[in-house]
């Protein structure tokens, strides 16, 4: 491990609560798919397989913020336990449903109530942030790591959720993902020397995190952003079943989250300079571009290419997120904030997925990679509209901010 990350991990407690977050966040590259998998190896309906899948992310999209609410309140154990057993239990019947072959509405109804699974990422960052608060170059690097493990879990989650509904039991993808769950938040939540503290009800009297200018137009980009994501994970399952590979698709997605680890792990050995907006702005531009070569693939490997170099834009602009969300969100709510960038990537999964999945259907795998290069466009350009917001931080009462600091903080601190 390079020596920036190395030195991150001096702090007490920090490697077992990074583990455990790589546990929970498990689900979050293998539900959405393992779902998408299912339901089409149970029906041969990607329709309903995107609309499902989309109706788990709008259920996240919803509840999660919520939670991550309560969380900044009352803390990480107290919340993040019962509302992992409903998730569970909702995940639990939905996979009875599919099995029973019940009537398509039980699917939704227990998709939405799959949608309280807590952030598990958001969790892991707010401890970084509590531990290396001050501290820009080693939060970044810490921000850096995290995003490499959430591309580890996109490298193997969908490889195992598809690979194992397809080789076993249609059902089986899903189990595991929930299974990962509740190992995570049982190791995590029992971690309590790192856990941040709490804020009581008195310390959110301004109303939501979303209030903040800037952290409408991180969300509003990326719901464009997981329009994007969205749509790749279904129209990649299709292509390569219309290939004769379906179970390939787990490759491919994996060789695009290859893409963002790498692209990830050397961001986070940058010492940077100048504005973090700019850098999420060319991010952003650079994804949109990205999406253009997919409209020439005619093979899984042409494919594979095009989806590795588009993963080189993801990692950095992610990381380069999260420090935004700090420049711009209280501490007091830093987990609901950086929660509802998930959000938004939760609901433009949504849009992405069910709009790829209605276009398979109607007009073939190929046509359904125009629904990532539209997303990819809306996004540019709602980052562009957006970007005089982001342009200078506001007060958040982090340790060491002075006047001097919120006047230069978006030259000087990095990503």
């Amino acid at each position: 491990m390079p020596s920036p990350y190395r030195a991150i991990f001096a702090a007490p407690g920090t490697k077992r609560f990074s583990a455990a977050g790589f546990l929970g966040r498990m689900p979050l590259s293998m539900m959405g798919i393992g779902v998408v998998t299912m339901v089409s190896q149970i029906t041969g309906r990607y329709g309903l397989a995107g609309a499902l899948s989309a109706t788990l992310a709008i259920s996240a999209a919803v509840l999660g913020p919520q939670v991550s609410r309560l969380v900044d309140r009352h803390g990480q154990r107290r919340i993040l336990r019962p509302v992992t057993l409903v998730a569970l239990a909702a995940v639990a019947g939905l996979l009875i449903c599919a099995q029973q072959r019940l009537p398509d509405w039980t699917l939704f109804v227990f998709a939405a109530g799959a949608g309280c699974v807590p952030s598990v990422g958001s969790m892991i960052r707010a401890r970084w942030a509590e531990i290396y608060r001050g501290s820009p170059q080693q939060l970044h690097t810490a921000y850096s790591w995290e995003s490499i493990v959430d591309e580890v879990c996109f490298i193997f989650g969908p490889i195992i959720s598809i690979g194992l509904s397809t080789a076993w039991f249609p059902e089986a993808g899903p189990l595991l993902a929930a299974g990962f769950l509740l190992a995570g938040v049982a190791w995590l939540t029992a971690q309590r020397a790192t856990e941040p503290v709490p804020h009581p009800r008195e310390q959110h009297t301004d109303g939501s995190a979303l209030r903040s200018p800037g952290l409408q137009v991180l969300v509003g980009t990326f719901v464009a952003t997981g329009a994007i994501f969205g749509a790749v994970d279904v129209v990649t399952v299709a292509f390569a079943e219309g290939q004769g590979h379906k179970a390939a698709a787990s490759l491919v997605l994996a060789v695009y989250a290859l893409g963002s680890c790498l692209a990830g792990a050397v961001f986070g050995l940058l010492r940077l300079k100048g504005r973090a907006s700019t850098r999420w702005l060319v991010g952003v531009c650079a994804m949109a571009v990205s999406m253009i070569p997919l409209q020439l693939a005619g093979s899984l490997p042409f494919l594979a290419v095009a989806l590795f170099v588009a993963g080189l834009a993801v990692a950095p602009t992610m990381v380069t997120t999260m420090a935004l969300v700090e420049q711009h969100v209280p501490r007091t709510k830093l987990t609901e904030g950086m929660t509802w960038t998930s959000t938004g990537l939760a609901v433009g999964v949504a849009l992405g997925s069910s709009a790829a999945g209605w276009v398979v259907d109607a007009s073939g795998a190929k046509a359904g990679y125009a629904v990532p290069t539209v997303a990819g466009a809306l996004a540019a350009a709602v980052a562009f509209l957006g970007y005089r917001r982001l342009a200078k931080p506001v007060p958040t009462g982090r340790r060491g901010e002075d006047d001097r600091h919120l006047r230069t903080a978006d030259d000087e601190r990095v990503a």
